[in-house]
């Protein structure tokens, strides 16, 4: 069965006709060519395929793309002005080496977005706390919690 789909993606509307057991991940990736939307574990474990909906981070892997019509929808491509600044938390990830082979930094950057719209000031407690459903294997997450308390006070400007 086939349901038709309209919600706004990184800004921009999109409609589409996809098979109803479509994932929202696979859509963004498959349909949209939306790839920095990572699949990680496919069980909502690992948290790279972490986007916005309508303000607040989900993981795309467990979300049919049916239950996000209607929706706005920004993944890690739509984050970045249009001219190619980085957004204040893409920044401070790169700043404060946030990343290393970068495949769960998309779903951290906008997880950690959402972290900050919550609590505009996050100690090292809370940051960790937060973040706790996306795994990173590279890093030890020392300089991801010192990014996102970064990007914080950035996006706080």
């Amino acid at each position: 069965m086939s349901v038709q789909l309209s919600l706004t993606v990184n800004g921009k509307p999109v409609s589409a006709t996809v098979d109803a057991r479509t994932l929202l991940v696979d859509f963004l990736r498959n349909e949209l060519a939306l790839t920095g939307t990572h699949v990680g574990c496919d069980t909502g474990q690992c948290g790279a395929c972490t986007v916005s909906l309508d303000g607040r981070a989900v993981k795309a892997c467990n979300l049919l793309a049916a239950q996000a019509n209607g929706a706005k929808v920004v993944t890690i491509e739509g984050l970045a002005a249009a001219d190619g600044t980085l957004h204040p938390m893409q920044a401070a990830f790169k700043e404060c080496h946030g990343l290393q082979c970068g495949f769960c930094t998309p779903g951290m950057v906008l997880s950690a977005i959402d972290l900050v719209a919550r609590h505009p000031q996050p100690d090292e407690k809370t940051i960790r706390a937060e973040l706790e459903g996306n795994l990173c294997r590279c890093t030890g997450y020392q300089n991801i919690v010192k990014a996102v308390a970064h990007g914080a006070a950035a996006m706080a400007k």
